[in-house]
């Protein structure tokens, strides 16, 4: 009986430290490398949770910001496991007011493949050539209409930067460096959208000025293919930044050209413009010094910004490449509650009043329009490619495939799983190896499952999906068209002819189609 006592104890604390060991040297869970054995609690309580929220907690579209279907979806879709849902739908499909319904054809131009994987390593080529329009030097077609958004190293660590990157590379897609500057995690493979925010960083002078010369020696030395000039973003739109001097670690002060240790100001303005009419003249500075195509990004608010802009555009000849919207849902930026939950508008309203002034200008077959704010979700991309986007940026969605499990820390530096923080023992939990190759699995999933919807739809790529296709329900009995929504013209949300019939003749060698058994001979032709 005493040899028992001793045994059990010491085998059961052997085994503990066995798997402690295990979980701290394993490279796949993030998670348990950070919290050995005691992790394995959330993964427990993952696996019974259907039966739990079924008995006790919340259901299944309860939780917020992403739901626990969505995340499901995201996960599964990562880690190339069965992402399909049994048992019908559990949304409250006819009592939800603006819940959007997309409308299959019967008999449409595609022909959708039957295989379950057909269609996952597509490319979806973007509709239009960026910078085409305006003829810049380094106009360029973006090979995947699903990109990653900005995230700044900083943000986020270093381990889910150069994550990040590698899964754009092996997806083939764009990473957006985040107004952080362009760091050593960024140079991973992927190709670039470097993003110039109003404190310049890793294009700045020793005094915070913004540097033409610098930005050129770095634009020379990276796969950058676009510029993007920040005025706003979703989570905190007119607001600048701080990152305190505690965080400011030497990669990062190398990175953003900033002094180590001291407090690392984002200011709400930027110092090289003061109105449209210089915005644009800077544009077209930055155009011309470095052939790319150049854009701006912005959550939407005033429309008198986007009158004056779109006027100008029209009657000068200026004018950028892209436009990136990004929604008010907020996003990976930390901000006050009031600015995540009331300020600039959400992204299908700010995206149609934005478009609809493009359009009326005839302005929108020149411009890239891309879309950000919860558009990893294939329901919301498409709406967004209907509305007129030609691209989508993931950014929290991207997040979950790296291994993020909405622990919503992303400003404490706490973060469980080292996705969005600078802690040095919490970053090594997640390896840019492993999760780089989820990134791209979910990239190449959300492209596959719109390339599905698209085809459901009668067509060849989701950037022909016309606003005919979507309806918005207003209770059990009634919808409204989405065009009727938004206001929009005929035609408008679509590329331009020519645009359409290139795009048909790229798809028609990426995207084989279906078909059946051949017809009987009563067949009718």
């Amino acid at each position: 009986m005493t040899w028992a006592r001793r045994v059990v104890p010491a085998a059961a604390a052997a085994a503990i430290a066995a798997l402690a060991a295990r979980d701290l040297t394993q490279r796949d869970h993030a998670l348990l490398r950070n919290f050995p054995v005691l992790g394995r609690a959330r993964y427990l309580l993952e696996a019974i949770g259907p039966e739990l929220r079924q008995y006790i907690v919340a259901g299944n579209n309860e939780e917020r910001p992403f739901t626990r279907d969505q995340r499901r979806w995201v996960y599964a879709s990562a880690k190339q496991q069965n992402n399909y849902f049994g048992f019908g739908t559990d949304n409250d499909i006819e009592y939800t007011p603006g819940y959007p319904i997309i409308k299959h054809r019967t008999f449409g131009r595609a022909v959708p493949p039957s295989a379950p994987n057909a269609g996952h390593d597509v490319r979806l080529p973007c509709a239009k050539v960026l910078g085409a329009a305006r003829g810049r030097s380094g106009a360029f077609r973006p090979g995947s209409v699903v990109n990653i958004s900005g995230m700044s190293f900083g943000s986020l660590s270093g381990n889910a930067v150069a994550a990040l990157n590698r899964g754009a590379a092996l997806a083939g897609c764009l990473q957006n460096t985040g107004e952080g500057g362009l760091s050593p995690y960024h140079r991973n493979g992927g190709e670039l959208v470097f993003q110039i925010g109003t404190a310049y960083f890793g294009c700045r002078d020793e005094r915070g000025r913004f540097s033409l010369a610098r930005l050129r020696d770095l634009v020379a030395a990276a796969p950058v293919r676009a510029l993007e000039i920040k005025l706003s973003q979703g989570a905190k739109p007119s607001l600048g930044g701080l990152l305190p001097g505690a965080k400011v670690s030497a990669e990062i002060a190398a990175t953003r050209g900033v002094p180590v240790g001291r407090d690392c100001v984002s200011p709400s303005r930027h110092a090289e413009f003061s109105d449209c009419d210089s915005l644009l003249d800077w544009v077209e500075l930055l155009a011309a010094e470095t052939g790319l195509p150049v854009g701006i990004k912005s959550a939407v608010g005033d429309l008198g910004f986007w009158h004056e802009l779109t006027d100008l555009m029209r009657d000068t000849g200026r004018g950028v490449d892209f436009v990136t919207v990004d929604g008010g849902e907020g996003g990976t930026g930390a901000a006050p509650l009031i600015f995540t939950d009331s300020v600039s508008l959400p992204f299908q309203q700010g995206f149609s009043r934005v478009y609809s002034l493009f359009a009326e200008r005839g302005l929108h077959e020149q411009v890239v329009f891309v879309g950000a704010g919860k558009l990893g979700l294939p329901d919301n991309a498409v709406v967004a490619f209907a509305l007129g986007c030609d691209l989508v940026n993931v950014g929290r969605e991207a997040m979950l495939a790296i291994g993020c499990i909405q622990a919503q820390k992303c400003h404490t530096d706490t973060c469980p799983t080292g996705v969005a923080t600078q802690n040095a023992w919490l970053a090594r939990g997640l390896d840019p190896a492993r999760k780089s190759v989820r990134a791209a699995n979910y990239l190449r999933t959300l492209r596959r499952d719109l390339m599905k919807v698209a085809e459901a739809c009668g067509v060849e790529h989701p950037g022909l999906i016309g606003t005919d296709s979507v309806e918005f329900l207003d209770g059990r009995t009634g919808s409204t068209p989405l065009h009727e929504v938004y206001g929009y013209q005929p035609g408008w949300g679509l590329p331009s002819a020519d645009d359409r019939a290139e795009l048909v003749r790229l798809m028609s060698g990426e995207a084989p189609q279906g078909g059946s058994a051949p017809p009987s001979p009563t067949a009718v032709s």
